[in-house]
């Protein structure tokens, strides 16, 4: 989708016209510049009407969009509305009465930042994955979005293609089949991004990894024929601070669960369990393109976590880089194993300053929190408000877990320091615990996507599929 900004109405009739007004406001006052009436029109927020006009010998396509109440309106809503929006718009175009595959956006009272959220809402919404169909539509493409204002929205617009482009990004990367990408391709994803976004990546195969003595991460990814790929990419533009940034991504290209295998019905969809991979893919590529004054560094140990005969079995005892021993009781508890390395590579090899890691790891964020939210695990309040902060500014919902004692004794191990698997009795919480244990002193957050990461139907600005969880919310942390 195209998007342009303009300033007079004077050609606008050649396309379908989307009009936005507050419940309070009358619509004829906002249309008469191009004479149109709906005295029905209730505008209400996310109520979306389309009429048609005869204006100038022509028949306008006409969509009429509510914004609800001034006081009630935020950010987050008007994403959700651009997303139902560029929906009801792609259904508009598709139908044969339509002859544009342009819209125009008139008469919008928005201040310059909700015309950004609105278009970022627009883009995500507009995302579809339909890379391997033989057969598809491009009827119902909307080419040219044309936004008229006499805001100054110049700057807004760019930011919200630039996160909504880096979080398509995610969202693909997430959608590909594991036949697709895997630790290897992964790599290359992340090399061929880096150098069209501006951010160095170095692949550490695993002869390198092996040299580190990363061994629980080697573990995990042992029993695949695809091997393992460590990848870190470095975003530094202000070599004499000293304050790095540290994002970790969950990098499971595929997860049968190993030898404690998952039923069928839990298989299918774990091509998704590098989730957190792309989250901090996607937000490097934002973070690069918007040339922020920033140093970041993000790392994802990649792998297949799969079955053979010299895969890792339950009763193991392994080591990890941080010569902590664990107990392997359950071999799909596979993801705290390879992020355990990858935090402490990142604070002890990289010296960043704060750690934010996120991982598609727990069924038990889902049952918590359902679809709606991430589950956060931290080690330091401060942190927690910036990444907070972040959440709000981007429209991604956190929820802060407790991490009273009780469940810090939950992982340790009976004959090793620790055991990866705590039971079912707070498994969210105690799965960020044992991530945790290989942080230090270092402030650590970690954001457990499991249930946001990808969705069953679209809705709003969501996808189906991918959802792209954390890239923005990443992004704007990198921001502070």
């Amino acid at each position: 989708m195209n998007i342009k900004i303009g300033k007079s109405y004077l050609e606008v009739l050649e396309n379908t016209v989307v009009v936005a007004a507050f419940k309070e406001e009358i619509i004829k006052s906002k249309l008469e510049e191009i004479n149109i009436i709906s005295k029905e029109f209730d505008a209400k927020y996310n109520n979306i009407e389309v009429v048609k006009a005869f204006i100038d010998g022509k028949i306008v396509t006409i969509c009429l969009v509510g914004l609800g109440e001034k006081e009630k309106l935020n950010e987050e809503k008007l994403r959700v509305l651009g997303g139902s929006l560029v929906k009801k718009l792609k259904n508009i175009i598709k139908s044969s009465t339509c002859t544009s595959d342009s819209v125009d956006v008139l008469n919008v009272s928005l201040s310059a930042d909700y015309i950004g959220v609105l278009v970022e809402g627009m883009l995500l919404g507009n995302y579809e994955f339909n890379k391997y169909k033989t057969k598809t539509s491009e009827e119902n493409t909307i080419e040219t979005l044309t936004i008229y204002t006499d805001e100054e929205v110049e700057n807004e617009i760019e930011k919200a293609e630039i996160l909504a482009t880096s979080t398509i990004i995610a969202r693909d990367l997430v959608n590909e089949p594991s036949n697709v990408i895997y630790p290897e391709t992964l790599a290359n994803e992340a090399v061929k991004l880096g150098n069209e976004y501006g951010f160095e990546v170095e692949v550490y195969e695993q002869d390198k990894i092996e040299e580190l003595g990363m061994e629980a991460f080697l573990a995990v990814g042992r029993g695949s024929s695809n091997k393992p790929r460590f990848i870190v990419m470095r975003y530094i533009q202000d070599a004499d601070n000293e304050d790095i940034l540290g994002l970790v991504g969950k990098g499971i290209t595929y997860d049968t669960g190993g030898y404690s295998i998952k039923p069928t019905g839990s298989m299918v969809d774990m091509k998704t369990d590098m989730g957190g991979a792309a989250s901090v893919i996607g937000a490097m590529c934002a973070i690069a393109k918007s040339k922020l004054n920033k140093n970041v560094i993000a790392v994802v140990a990649a792998c297949e976590n799969s079955i053979s005969g010299n895969a890792y079995k339950p009763g193991d005892i392994i080591s990890s880089m941080a010569k902590k021993t664990i107990e392997v009781l359950n071999t799909d508890a596979e993801g705290r194993l390879t992020l355990a390395d990858a935090v402490y590579y990142i604070v002890n090899n990289e010296n960043v300053s704060k750690v934010v890691d996120v991982a598609t790891l727990t069924g038990a964020a889902v049952v918590a929190l359902g679809s709606v939210a991430t589950a956060v695990v931290t080690n330091n309040d401060e942190f927690y408000e910036d990444v907070k902060e972040a959440a709000d500014l981007s429209g991604e919902k956190i929820w802060r877990m407790p991490v009273f004692d009780e469940y810090k004794k939950l992982i340790k191990g009976s004959e090793a320091d620790l055991k990866n698997s705590a039971g079912r009795e707070g498994g969210c919480i105690t799965a960020g615990l044992f991530v945790g244990e290989f942080v230090g002193n270092t402030p650590w957050v970690h954001m457990d996507i499991a249930g946001t990461s990808a969705s069953n139907k679209a809705q709003g600005y969501k996808s189906k599929g991918g959802t792209g969880e954390g890239v923005r919310t990443l992004y704007y942390l990198a921001t502070k």
